[in-house]
């Protein structure tokens, strides 16, 4: 079957980029299904449930972002991944694509094989995070995660992460007390062979910590230790 089973949606209001980018997928064996404009994905979503959304960020009308924060606001979405593309190629941009739950970032103009190989390293990381359903789940303190149906919560409060999110905070609690540099973070959670910068990691560590900290200003969990990285102090979840 191989892409085959991933169904793919195109948001770009740009005919000949989407046209463009269906073919590429489409010889890759992917299937595809487009949108023009933001109203009409959300609504496709729902419809097709695909695997992956390839997301314009400037669009008339509802733009990208708004379309990204509308999915990752929807319980049935909050993990759909999400490959933003712009022709913008300023870091507050991408920054704030990822802030908003974007998983990955493209600059247009872009090479259609550089496209295809970002949706097969993200295809391939969110497939593999789905086959993890034998690992155990993760309990010290308030802090309870579920490996298999990916449940975050902090004593009874559940809480929303996003695919990058959730995986980040697995391999830092199964590395308790162990300093971890952006290189290593972003070879195990963003892969080898994706295109993204440490700055992504600072990103993700942000959002993290805001979702599950106490106070995200001070954070007592994840610690940044300056010029090395970050470490996951699991001995602060039992004060």
């Amino acid at each position: 079957m191989g892409n085959a089973i991933y169904k793919i949606l195109v948001v770009e209001d740009e005919p000949d980029i989407r046209k463009l980018i269906h073919y590429n997928l489409a010889q890759d064996h992917y299937k595809v299904v487009e949108a023009e404009n933001g109203e009409q994905a959300l609504k496709i979503v729902q419809r097709e449930k695909p695997s992956l959304v390839i997301l314009d960020l400037m669009m008339p009308g509802m733009s990208g972002l708004e379309v990204c924060r509308a999915l990752r606001g929807q319980v049935e979405t909050a993990t759909l991944p999400i490959l933003m593309l712009t022709a913008k190629a300023g870091e507050a941009d991408r920054v704030l694509g990822l802030e908003l739950g974007a998983d990955d970032y493209l600059a247009k103009p872009f090479s259609p094989r550089e496209l295809v190989a970002r949706v097969r390293a993200i295809l391939r990381r969110t497939n593999g995070a789905a086959q993890a359903e034998t690992l155990p789940a993760y309990g010290k303190g308030v802090l309870k995660i579920d490996f298999a149906t990916y449940e975050v919560a902090v004593g009874t409060k559940p809480i929303k992460l996003t695919l990058k999110e959730f995986e980040l905070l697995k391999f830092l609690v199964q590395n308790p007390n162990r300093v971890l540099n952006r290189d290593q973070l972003l070879d195990r959670v963003w892969g080898g062979d994706t295109f993204v910068t440490p700055r992504t990691v600072d990103v993700h560590i942000r959002r993290l910590r805001k979702a599950i900290e106490k106070d995200d200003s001070n954070p007592k969990w994840i610690i940044t230790l300056r010029g090395v990285g970050y470490k996951f102090d699991e001995k602060a979840l039992e004060q």
